[in-house]
């Protein structure tokens, strides 16, 4: 049976929070929506939801309760039929969804790397002994402490715009944001450099834009596969299988990346001491198939290494 199309007097209702990047993350969606079922964008309603995450900016995240923070409200609204789809930055969401929600579309991934910003300095390996550098990532955080312990990292929450001013009224010389983020908002020229894999693993799912929907919704389920990207799924599968055999969230160091290289899946994995004191690293090669098995026994691997006690807060 045909599904009902949306219609500007009755639009699809797509829920995201609102910073000018999940914005652009909504309306990428909108527009691939339109283009695939040759609708108007009318068609589509973008619905800006504010989440806990969004309001409390004073406080760590590991403070006040993960990733969970950025999605909360957002599924709650879909649950209860406020909006139809949520479109997420695959980074910041939980490997586990709530009942009744599935998590199995997603668009093209854009640059995984993370970008190095400052004013003045034009690479991470030129800032001087005892600079500041700003960053809320966990991963971040450790991962240049174990680059380079003689830095000192100051909590920098906030949108891409607020982290830029913070810039500007010099609480730190430098920041990293993801070059996704700034090639989808069209702000390339701020970054200095780009920092590759070899030296920061990005974040498990960097770069990836998901999209959530009801289980029970058909007509979602079908035109969202119109637009789902096969390969990043083939990536994502192994990450958040490694992520997920971690238990990682935003209390947790952990860096992966999955590539593509014909039938297999190359994933590179690494696991650090929230202090930066300690980094362990490792990779496999599978069929694309396996993706989510090998991402787990990576996991596995790297937990055993890593003993007891490895991911305890360490305030550095």
């Amino acid at each position: 049976m045909a599904i009902t199309l949306p219609s500007p007097a009755s639009p699809l209702k797509i829920g995201t929070r609102g910073s000018p990047l999940a914005l652009a993350q909504a309306y990428e969606t909108r527009a691939r929506l339109s283009k695939a079922f040759a609708l108007p964008e009318e068609a589509f309603e973008v619905v800006v939801i504010k989440t806990t995450g969004d309001r409390i900016l004073d406080r760590p995240l590991k403070e006040i309760g993960g990733k969970g923070l950025f999605t909360k409200e957002i599924e709650d609204a879909m649950l209860c039929g406020d909006i139809d789809i949520a479109v997420h930055s695959m980074k910041d969401m939980p490997v586990e969804q709530p009942e009744g929600l599935i998590l199995d579309t997603y668009l093209p991934r854009e640059d995984t790397r993370d970008a190095f910003v400052s004013k003045t300095i034009k690479r991470l390996a030129d800032l001087e002994e005892g600079a500041v550098v700003g960053t809320s990532s966990l991963r971040r955080r450790a991962q240049l402490l174990n680059y380079r312990p003689d830095l000192k990292v100051v909590e920098f929450r906030g949108n891409v715009q607020t982290r830029l001013k913070k810039l500007e009224e010099g609480v730190a010389l430098a920041t990293f944001l993801a070059m996704a983020g700034l090639k989808r908002l069209g702000m390339t020229e701020i970054v200095q450099s780009a920092i590759e894999p070899e030296e920061m693993l990005p974040a498990v799912a960097q770069g990836a834009i998901g999209i959530e929907r009801r289980i029970d919704d058909a007509r979602c389920a079908e035109m969202l596969e119109a637009i789902h990207h096969v390969e990043t799924g083939q990536r994502l599968a192994a990450e958040r299988a490694f992520l997920g055999a971690l238990d990682g969230s935003c209390e947790t160091p952990i860096g992966g990346l999955a590539e593509l290289d014909g039938g297999n899946v190359r994933l590179r994995g690494e696991i650090l001491r929230t202090d930066g004191s300690e980094r362990l690293a490792d990779e496999a090669t599978a069929p694309i198939e396996d993706a989510a098995e090998m991402g787990r026994t990576l996991a596995k691997g790297l937990r055993a290494r890593a003993g007891e006690g490895f991911f305890d807060w360490i305030q550095s």
